[in-house]
């Protein structure tokens, strides 16, 4: 090792989804939404200034920031934009998690958080989930230094419901509790409610999975003013201009289109319960998931070899090796109704 290496900050990196790049392929792998972006958004693209790309954005996000807050009814100053909902923890974690007491998320989770606790030298406690892959609430009332977890879950699509995650905040008084809802806008009810009763609670949300906006990277919390106004401190001296001119002017299009964002989400969910039923059929078994994907099993069936049986058809699913007791299952993306059907004629055919 050169003399050099030994100031490295040595991390174990989060590896993101495949991202085969086929003609004719079906891409169940990333959770990504199947429908375009809202109409909206086109038009921006097609009527942006490009000579507005020679100035700095607004390091504000002041145009984004005012129509979520609208969106959700909230104040401007109670939201928090960055690029991706990635940029926007990995700034909570900056932010809020410096105590010498370990914070909290579940055993099976979104596989970023103890990267980011990891690099930032965070203690952190795995909280397991139960039998059935859920969060236990009482599990979380131990003493800790802050608590984070997706809702639903992921990979599992498990749902808490809003009384569980209020007695987990209201349990958690002195410390901040970060519920990540990249799925809520798939079922559920978002903890955004909560907000206006508790100070210790951040709700961080996606324009990637709901609003189709993936390849954009725009994320936001929502929070009380203070609690914002520590995370831009932090931002503001990480990097003041996260988020391009072009990217906020997509991102608000895609916020003011409700029509369209409606229509898509329940054509998704749609697929997603007529999916369920066919799985059942061939012997799947899984969780009830209120996210736009399914994590499933099956008892002859390895996941391994669905995984590449799939694979050699050009269709694309999730398989986790790690931890051991999601090592025999597949988290399956809802595409397009077309899409799932030529999946589920696969399996159909593949199991006679």
């Amino acid at each position: 090792m050169s003399k050099w290496e030994e100031n490295v900050r040595k991390v174990v990196p989060y590896v993101p989804g495949e991202q085969p790049q086929r003609a004719r392929m079906i891409k169940l792998n990333t959770n990504e939404n199947p429908y375009p972006p809202a109409p909206g958004v086109q038009k921006v693209l097609e009527s942006f200034d490009v000579d507005r790309l020679r100035l700095y954005p607004d390091p504000v996000v002041g145009k984004l920031n005012n129509a979520i807050a609208e969106y959700y009814g909230v104040k401007a100053s109670q939201v928090f934009s960055g690029v991706g909902s990635d940029d926007v923890l990995a700034m909570i974690f900056m932010t809020f998690f410096n105590s010498k007491t370990p914070i909290l998320f579940p055993d099976i989770t979104y596989s970023f958080y103890d990267v980011w606790a990891d690099m930032l030298r965070i203690p952190y406690k795995k909280v397991a989930l139960d039998e059935n892959l859920c969060i236990r609430v009482e599990d979380y009332k131990q003493e800790c230094g802050g608590i984070v977890f997706p809702n639903p879950n992921a990979p599992t699509g498990e749902l808490l419901p809003l009384a569980q995650v209020e007695e987990i905040i209201c349990n958690n008084p002195e410390v901040m509790v970060v519920v990540d809802e990249a799925y809520i806008d798939f079922g559920g009810e978002s903890a955004l409610p909560l907000v206006e009763k508790y100070d210790n609670v951040m709700v961080v949300q996606t324009f990637s999975k709901s609003r189709s906006m993936a390849g954009s990277r725009i994320g936001f919390a929502i929070s009380n003013e203070k609690a914002i106004k520590y995370l831009n401190d932090v931002k503001y001296s990480f990097n003041s201009y996260t988020m391009d001119a072009l990217t906020i002017e997509l991102g608000t299009a895609a916020i003011q289109d409700k029509e369209y964002f409606e229509t898509t989400r329940e054509k998704i969910i749609a697929t997603r319960e007529w999916t369920k039923t066919e799985l059942k059929k061939l012997g799947f078994t899984f969780g009830d998931s209120m996210s736009n994907f399914i994590f499933v099993t099956h008892e002859k069936y390895p996941a391994t070899e669905l995984f590449q049986a799939l694979r050699e058809q050009d269709i694309y699913v999730r398989y986790f090796s790690k931890p051991e007791r999601i090592n025999n299952y597949l988290r399956i993306s809802i595409g397009t109704e077309e899409e799932m059907r030529t999946f589920v004629a696969f399996l159909q055919e593949y199991m006679k």
